[in-house]
């Protein structure tokens, strides 16, 4: 078992940077690949990003266009989603995953680990 704790979000200006943070507790968040998603109001859960277990392999989703880079500290249990160049639409909550093998899988489906969201608000 594992617990994804999601923190950073908030309300920031189109154009802004926002940096979220997703704590590991029980296995160490080292025994997985990591994913960030996130959830507009109507709309699916939408990959974001994702990370090896070493954090050589990363992975973006289409919503990416450059401006976000995740990241993981093994040492301390951390996985990172760095937003730049913010935009409206990025709008969402944003929530960690983790998968019990492998990494780098887009469907929300296929993981067995969440946290409970982080709310990201950028305004016009």
């Amino acid at each position: 078992q594992v617990q994804l704790v999601e923190s950073g979000g908030g309300l920031v200006q189109a154009g802004g940077s926002l940096r979220l943070s997703c704590a590991a507790s029980g296995r160490t968040s080292s025994s997985f690949g990591m994913t960030w998603f996130r959830q507009a109001p109507g709309k699916e859960r939408e990959f974001v990003a994702a990370i090896s277990r070493s954090g050589i392999g990363v992975r973006y989703g289409d919503s990416n266009e450059g401006r976000f880079t995740i990241s993981r500290d093994n040492a301390k249990n951390l996985v990172y989603l760095q937003m730049n160049s913010l935009k409206p639409e990025d709008t969402a909550v944003y929530y960690c995953a983790a998968r019990n093998s492998g990494w780098g899988f887009v469907e929300s489906k296929d993981y067995n680990y969440w946290g409970q969201g982080t709310q990201v608000t950028v305004s016009s």
